[in-house]
């Protein structure tokens, strides 16, 4: 056997990808353009209302501006007086606008949560077709939280943006023409900072929502791979990997950490542009105030100048530059992640019910060849898999061969492609590059009826549903004798599990089941399976040594109840403890440099890996387990 399979590696990091803000921009922004397109005339009239309050901003720094150079500084308090009235007028009647203004935007952002909503459903529908092991009692928590946390966030950070977006073009609007009507010489001092504020601060949206993505994904990563460690920690300590589980640990955090040094230089930008935006133009307009009064502008000009920026112009400001780099680049990412949410990186471990379509009647199923008696169990030739274009590969340029009636082992650490090459052999992951043939012929092509009768696949979250104990159990092979059966639970040693249920006739409710009890259900469903090739994809992890041993010694030695063995086949067991390679005729060792293939004793002496695993696992106590 001659191969090569490199060693597992950190996942590509979103940090590491191109521009993944600006991707999600570009994603994002044809809907976002067909949703407003089709609310025009909500758009109108919710400019119409901010209309009215463009009218109250412009009044206020005008109505001042008169009271003082009219009024007050001329000896005429009483016009003062009815200048700040028409001013106070102007504020106490901005109840009606602001009364339309929420109720346009109601109009806005509840048809946008219901389209929301209807995209998760058909999202979560969708990824229950295409990943049927996420239907299980560990549900879609992503669809859960799409549905109902991430939707209220798209819709409060929606309706915030409409709000301050409004609130500062109209307020701009307003106080730019009162300006305009009092000196234009202010304009002049107002203008340039504020448009290189707001400039700085647009060019920092993009990368801040990059950014920002980058941070909450590489977070994500970081939650996922010190789960995936705690999960596999049995599997880790069997293999002796803690140290390689630690440095890729130790990746991800560094990566959150880059990820975040990031995105706080970017926040700090932030706060730079919205210094020069709203605190220059009134530092200028104080320092150019003599110049001001020298080109004949009015104290009351200045007055109501510093009235439009502090009241009205800079916290209006103020407020949509917090709402954009926040809310903002938060509506951006959690958008994007409703777009992205089908997206499958890798083929998930599959479980036993999608390995073959529902009971059906023998007479109705296609006719199939059975595999030829005289070529190896199976083959697999020159296979090469890697999950993605920029991936390294899992498999590369792997060949083996297993003999009929052989009992094979694979073994290696987590993550180097042992669950990838049973989804290869099994035909439910088709490599990129090589053949698979089981009993000389290839797998690729085949019915799902025909892949079910060549191979059995159990993988290592075991699959069983509602319905009675009988029907789990023949659910592979529905037209077995109640002897069969009777022989496949005795054989595994299932018959105190299938007592306690209440029999075979008995309602099985999954949810009442542990993860061992699930293992053997689905060991006594392959084992009453017609296919010659058993593949056990840590299919006893939950079982007790002495359990996994007793399944192992029978699917090795499978017979019937008719006396037939199905001795033309072959066992393949990807090995949860080193004791399943002691019981192998012979072990794979997927090793991440070069894979070895031989006997127990012929590893000992060729695979540093196998030595160093199995040292490993003898100095570990457990109890005795025989062959």
């Amino acid at each position: 056997m001659s191969a090569t399979a490199k060693p597992p590696v950190a996942a590509k990091t979103p940090a590491a990808e191109a521009s993944p803000g600006r991707g999600a921009l570009r994603r994002n922004l044809p809907p976002a353009r067909r949703f407003l397109a089709g609310r025009k005339r909500v758009l109108v009239r919710l400019g119409g209302w901010s209309l009215l309050e463009s009218a109250q901003t412009f009044l206020g720094g005008y109505c001042l501006a008169q009271a003082l150079d009219r009024g007050f500084l001329a000896g005429q308090t009483g016009t003062g007086l009815l200048w700040l009235a028409v001013a106070a007028a102007s504020i106490l009647g901005a109840g009606p606008p602001m009364r339309g203004v929420f109720a346009q935007l109601a109009e806005l952002t509840e048809p946008l949560r219901d389209a929301l909503v209807r995209r998760a459903v058909r999202q979560a529908l969708r990824r229950a077709v295409t990943d049927p092991a996420r239907t299980d009692d560990r549900s879609d928590t992503g669809a859960v939280s799409r549905l109902t946390h991430q939707t209220e966030i798209v819709r409060d950070s929606f309706a915030g943006l409409v709000l301050t977006v409004r609130a500062f073009v109209f307020n701009a609007v307003g106080a730019l023409i009162g300006l305009l009507a009092l000196a234009p010489e202010l304009l002049l001092v107002v203008l340039p900072p504020l448009v290189l504020g707001i400039a700085l601060f647009l060019a920092t949206l993009l990368p801040m929502a990059s950014a920002q993505r980058d941070f909450l994904d590489a977070d994500e990563a970081v939650a996922e791979g010190v789960g995936a460690v705690s999960a596999g920690h049995r599997d880790l300590v069997a293999c002796g990997a803690q140290a390689d589980a630690a440095e890729r640990t130790g990746r991800l955090i560094d990566v959150a950490e880059r990820t975040s040094r990031v995105l706080a230089r970017w926040a700090a930008l932030r706060t730079v542009a919205l210094g020069v935006a709203g605190q220059l133009p009134v530092l200028l307009l104080l320092v150019t105030t003599p110049w001001l009064l020298r080109q004949g502008v009015t104290t009351g000009a200045l007055a109501g100048a510093l009235t439009y920026l502090l009241q009205a112009l800079l916290p209006a400001l103020h407020s949509m530059m917090t709402a954009l780099g926040a809310a903002g680049t938060r509506l951006l990412v959690v958008v994007d992640r409703f777009q992205d949410a089908t997206t499958v990186s890798a083929p998930p471990k599959v479980p036993a019910a999608a390995q073959a379509p529902a009971p059906v009647a023998e007479a109705a199923r296609p006719p199939g060849r059975r595999p030829s008696r005289t070529a190896p169990a199976v083959e697999v030739r020159d296979v090469t898999h890697a999950y993605g274009p920029d991936s390294p590969p899992v498999l590369e340029r792997l060949h083996l061969t297993v003999r009929r009636g052989e009992h094979i082992a694979v073994v290696g650490p987590s993550g180097i492609g042992k669950s990838t090459l049973a989804g290869v052999v099994s035909g439910l992951v088709a490599p990129d590059d090589g053949t698979v043939l089981l009993g000389g012929e290839p797998v690729t092509g085949r019915t799902a009826q025909d892949l079910a009768d060549r191979r059995v696949l159990i993988p290592q979250q075991a699959y069983v549903f509602t319905g009675s104990v009988r029907d789990n159990l023949l659910h592979l092979r529905p037209d077995a004798t109640s002897r069969e059966l009777a022989h496949a639970v005795r054989t595994l040693g299932a018959e105190p599990l299938v007592h306690r249920l209440g029999g075979p006739d008995a309602v099985l409710d999954p949810r009442s089941l542990s993860h061992g009890e699930r293992q053997l259900l689905a060991l006594c469903r392959a084992y009453l399976s017609a296919a010659p090739l058993v593949l056990l994809d840590e299919a006893t992890c939950h079982l007790d040594p002495a359990a996994e041993a007793r399944a192992e010694r029978a699917f090795a030695e499978r017979a019937f109840t008719d006396g037939t063995r199905a001795r033309d086949g072959a066992l393949i067991v990807v090995a949860h403890r080193l004791s399943s390679a002691r019981r192998a005729d012979r072990v794979l060792v997927l090793d991440g440099t070069e894979p070895r293939f031989g006997t127990h004793e012929e590893l000992l002496t060729s695979s540093a890996l196998y030595r160093d695993l199995f040292g490993h696992w003898q100095r570990t106590p457990s109890p005795p387990v025989g062959r």
